[in-house]
């Protein structure tokens, strides 16, 4: 009776190892499979384009900075069959590597094969601190006639092959936003204001942002 309870015991791990094993092949299969649908089709990243900037104010404070603007970015899926989900991005500007305003949400969509996307955020800080040379070279350059800001946006983006989703990939968009005084109308571009305070009170500066740009993209 021993004999044959140890026997069923041997039955009984066969039977487990042989299922467990099983499992763990199709599991390789599968990955291997998704592995090279996935290197055979070579997602190329989605190209950025910064459309336009609006720069509805700006004040300097002492040593702050208070800057609302709004921006239009586009976006394009170069992949004849991956799709690409956006998630949980994030936009904001920036001015010598500083943020100056505060990241926005923008929406979560997903992005077919050739699609193109617009996304118009607006984006504020109101007297977000700053390095005491940020804000003077802010000054200099007001006066100067030309502003140097950046537009990034931050977030994750899956792959999507027929019903295949991928993980998530984290996504950094950094797009040069070049404003002056006697830049030209390219693209649209909108005439702007700034107000400078400080010193022996504020004056103001047309600005324009000179002309549509591309967008460095890492994922």
């Amino acid at each position: 009776m021993s004999k044959g309870k140890e026997h069923h015991d041997w039955i009984l791990r066969r039977c487990c190892g042989s299922i467990a094993a099983c499992f763990l092949t199709l599991a390789v299969l599968v990955g291997f499979v998704v592995l090279v649908i996935y290197l055979a089709l070579h997602p190329s990243k989605p190209s950025f384009y910064l459309q336009d900037i609006q720069l509805r104010s700006i004040d300097l404070g002492d040593p702050s900075l208070t800057l609302d603007v709004q921006v239009t970015i586009a976006s394009r899926n170069p992949n004849d069959r991956v799709g690409i989900y956006y998630k949980t991005l994030h936009a904001f500007t920036t001015y010598r590597d500083e943020p100056v305003t505060i990241p926005v949400s923008l929406p979560a969509i997903y992005q077919g094969h050739k699609d193109q996307s617009v996304w118009s955020p607006v984006m504020s800080g109101d007297s977000v601190p700053v390095a005491p040379y940020v804000a003077d070279a802010m000054k200099q350059d007001i006066s100067a006639g030309y502003v140097l800001l950046h537009v990034k946006v931050d977030g994750r983006v899956k792959w999507k092959v027929g019903s295949w989703v991928s993980g998530g990939y984290h996504l950094f968009v950094n797009c040069p936003a070049l404003l002056s005084a006697s830049g030209g109308n390219a693209g649209g571009a909108f005439a702007m204001s700034a107000a400078t305070a400080g010193g022996g009170g504020g004056h103001n500066v047309s600005l324009k942002f000179t002309q549509p740009t591309y967008c460095t993209v890492d994922v």
